[in-house]
Parts: structure tokens; sequence; C-alpha cells
């Protein structure tokens, strides 16, 4: 079931109101990684979180970055239309939580926008849950749109499986990791990014022990789990593997009371094979 309500955003979208572009909102960039060349590049879901900023806050976005400020690839981010991107100057192998969480404690800044996995590096996912723990902030995951921000407060979207949508209420400041979901980030201009300007700035670094004990290699996707054909023919097997996967066999539950959610999870378990 896909979210049955539209939204719009300041700046790009008429219809929003012009209070959101108070908000002081930071968007965490990272250096990419094409999929197939590996080449460096802006990463797609930070670039997506900058296109949310742009779209709730416009030229007062705030681009941070921790590492090397002659990296070519941040100038991908500048030619989304920004004039500056802030750099905490740090070597490859260095700990950018400790940096992060110092700059944010003493900014004013009341929303935190990142991806929600690294292209490069370590791709932990853990960052934004990291950063949020230690300034003591609410976290949004998979965040999707932002509706409107009244005394303190931000309605969001929150992307879920299959197209669905869940509205919340969050409490800024608070620290929210953008995916797929998010808006389609634009396209980068090379006029723009090489006006742009990249202000380094001197910081305490901080050695990663745990980084440089660890032996990086790349994710490999999971497997998915195979169907069991119980077809006894040859051509009650080829039916089985050709036909159309069926979908609406899940079942959501809504105020029920634990007992019953309990109930319904160990029926399911006993029906995939789990338990016995």
């Amino acid at each position: 079931m896909k979210s049955g309500f539209t939204t719009s955003f300041p700046g790009l979208h008429p219809g929003y109101g012009d209070t959101m572009t108070d908000l002081n909102i930071v968007a965490l960039v990272s250096v990419g990684a094409h999929p197939t060349s590996g080449r460096p590049r802006r990463a797609e879901q930070d670039a997506r979180a900058v296109e949310l900023g742009l779209r709730l806050a416009g030229q007062n976005l705030q681009l941070l970055h921790a590492g090397d400020p002659q990296a070519e690839a941040l100038r991908g981010y500048l030619g989304m239309g920004l004039e500056q991107l802030d750099v905490l100057e740090q070597p490859e192998g260095a700990d950018a939580l400790p940096l992060l969480v110092d700059y944010l404690q003493g900014s004013r800044t009341q929303l935190v926008l990142t991806g929600s996995q690294a292209e490069t590096g370590e791709g932990s996912g853990m960052l934004p849950f990291l950063l949020a723990e230690r300034l003591g902030w609410p976290m949004v995951v998979g965040l999707a749109e932002v509706e409107k921000v009244e005394n303190g407060v931000a309605q969001v979207l929150q992307a879920l499986p299959r197209g669905q949508r869940r509205r919340l209420k969050v409490r800024l400041p608070c620290v929210a990791s953008v995916d797929n979901a998010a808006p389609v980030a634009r396209q980068s201009a090379f006029g723009p990014a090489r006006r742009g300007q990249i202000e380094a700035h001197e910081v305490t670094v901080v050695d990663d022990p745990l980084l440089a004990e660890a032996s990086l290699q790349p994710a490999k996707s999971r497997p998915k789990r195979l169907k069991v054909i119980k077809a006894k023919t040859g051509a009650e097997r080829m039916k089985a593997a050709t036909a159309k996967a069926s979908g609406g066999g899940g079942q959501v539950l809504k105020d029920v009371s634990p007992q019953e959610g309990a109930e319904a999870i160990f029926k399911l378990l006993i029906e995939e094979g789990v338990l016995r």
C-alpha cells in the first residue's frame, strides 16, 4: 500500500511556508565510489540528503565532511548549487565520530541529514546512530520527506518496505538518515562545482584503533530464500517455477494484545517450517 497523501517543499515547490528556510540544517557528505568502475564520486545517498536539505533550507544548508579537503569528488556536492563545503581535515583511517560530535555540539544545528551507509571505508552504517547517541538526539531512519516544523517539532515521513510511509513527529534537534526513498539528487553542474569553496578546518585527529586492526572486504548480497517446490510431475514443477509470485499474503496486526501478537508469530514460524 502506497502513501495516499502528498507533500511539498520550500523554494522548489509552491504551497510551503517560509519558516522551513530558517532551520539550521547540516548535511554530512562523504566520498563515494562508482559501483562499476570504483572511481571516486559523490555518494548517492549523501547526495539525496543534500537534495532534501536544499529543498528545506535552500542556500542556508551547510555541507560538512570529515576527511581530505583535496578530494576532488567533494566538488560534486558544490555543483548542486551551494557555495561552500566545510571540511574537518583528518587523514584516512582516523575516527570521524569525535570530530563531528564536537563540531555539532558547539553549533546551533537543528537537523543533521546523512546517507544511511557510506560507499567507501567501513560502510557499516553505524555513524548516524553513534552520532545521535553521543549527542543525545533522536534518530530517524529512512527519512523520505519533512512535511512541517512547528514549535521545535518536525513532522516527517519515514519510508517503509513496499512503498509504505509512516508519519512521525520528532523533537528537534535530531539526526536523520535518508536512503533511496528520498528525492533524487539533481545533477551536479561543472561551473558551480569549480567556483564553490572548500573550507578546511584544523582539528585534533583521533585515531581509530578498531579500523586499524580490521580487515575490509567487499560486501556480498545475502542469498534469497528459495521456495520449496513439492511438485511431483515435470508439468507441475514447470508451472511452479514459472508462476508469478502472489502478493498480499502478509498480515498486518494493529491494536492487538501481546498474547495475540505472539500467537500470530508462532503460527507463522510453524507454517514456514522454522519450528516444528
